[in-house]
């Protein structure tokens, strides 16, 4: 079954997936830029140790050994908590893998004693997080690097 593929009667989103999930597995810079380097244009390799140092979990997904999918939670020492940096390997969208790392990431927050969990998304992303349990809130960014 390929991604584009889905058995009759399903939305690709329903296909099963089978990744293996793993609660803050070590990771190395190299698998982390590998799968960026796939799932975002134009990413530069970067250090990941100083941000999962700082950060309150992460959940990543393997399939065969191959990391595949990947998403940070940062708190605030209290009861917010943030998901960042929800990646899944093109190879491997729309299988319910993305809904399925959230989903880990909400509970391994809510286990760290976190009470809200926030996460910011571009407009073409709203059904995705709708579908992992968020809901639409007013939020502001503002970029610090001059864009």
């Amino acid at each position: 079954m390929t991604r584009t593929d889905p058995p009759p009667g399903t939305a690709p989103d329903d296909v099963p997936d089978d990744a293996a999930l793993a609660l803050r597995p070590d990771l190395t810079d190299d698998e982390l830029n590998e799968l960026f380097d796939a799932a975002w244009p134009g990413h530069r390799p970067t250090s990941f140790e100083p941000v999962l140092a700082r950060s309150l979990a992460w959940v990543a997904a393997r399939r065969a050994g191959r990391l595949v999918g990947f998403v940070n939670v940062a708190g605030d020492g209290g009861a917010h908590a943030f998901v960042l940096d929800t990646t899944v390997h093109p190879d491997e969208q729309r299988r319910g893998l993305g809904v399925r790392l959230v989903r880990a990431a909400a509970e391994a927050a809510r286990a760290a004693g976190a009470v809200w969990l926030h996460v910011d998304f571009e407009p073409h992303l709203t059904s995705f997080y709708a579908r992992c349990g968020f809901r639409p809130t007013a939020a502001g960014v503002m970029p610090l690097d001059g864009s």
